[in-house]
């Protein structure tokens, strides 16, 4: 009667039209629905997979999801087995080289003890080759936090690299044409290795634990 302005006779008439009993369905009636309230909750996007490690040192990567589920494990062993031959080569290769440069037997603790002799050449390739190793560590592991200590760990462990090389291909040189004395430039350049090592180790080392840079940005 409100809504069309009409007398109770004709709103009755028109609401049993409504409700007549033929039709298939009959009229519900309506109610005003309120808007729900909008909600800053956002849906959760699913984490990458976190890569971890088992007992033997196999890389998994495992579902965040559901830590509890292991993903296909990635078997680290033909690393080892590429680096023996490597190790056996570049082992010989900077001891011949030490040898060819003044570097041999030597007594570690003369006047006390006498008879203890080392080779003073396998300093070269455990010094040169794990720095090497060590900085390509750093250089490759996210968990290196600032930009400096990346592109430090970066260019010595390439430095490192490419100098094991030239080692090697001095050393391969000067024995096939029967050299018995190194020139003096690549004794000098042999001598000061250690040095050297030693120098950028510590360097990378203390750089690791410096929180002050810029954090690295992926």
């Amino acid at each position: 009667m409100t809504e069309f302005k009409v007398g109770a006779p004709k709103a009755s008439a028109i609401l049993a039209a409504l409700n007549d009993d033929t039709k298939t369905e009959p009229v519900r009636k309506l109610h005003a629905v309120t808007e729900p309230a909008a909600s800053d909750e956002r849906i959760p996007v699913p984490e990458a997979p976190a890569e971890t490690a088992d007992d033997d040192g196999n890389a998994q990567v495992t579902d965040v999801a559901d830590p509890g589920t292991p993903g296909r494990a990635i078997k680290l062993w033909p690393v080892l087995l590429l680096a023996l031959p490597a190790f056996v080569a570049v082992w010989s290769g900077w001891v011949g080289l030490g040898r060819l440069t003044g570097f041999g037997p030597i007594q570690l603790l003369p006047g006390i003890w006498d008879h203890l002799t080392i080779n003073s050449a396998i300093t070269l390739p455990i010094g040169v080759e794990t720095y090497a190793a060590f900085a390509l560590r750093v250089w490759l592991s996210p968990a290196t936090r600032t930009h400096r200590v990346r592109t430090f760990a970066k260019w010595s462990a390439l430095g490192s690299l490419v100098l094991g090389m030239v080692g090697q291909v001095a050393y391969h040189l000067m024995s096939a044409a029967n050299v018995e004395r190194a020139p003096w430039p690549v004794t000098t350049l042999v001598a000061c290795l250690p040095v050297v090592v030693l120098g950028c180790g510590a360097a990378l080392a203390h750089l690791v634990r410096d929180t002050t840079d810029q954090e690295v940005n992926d």
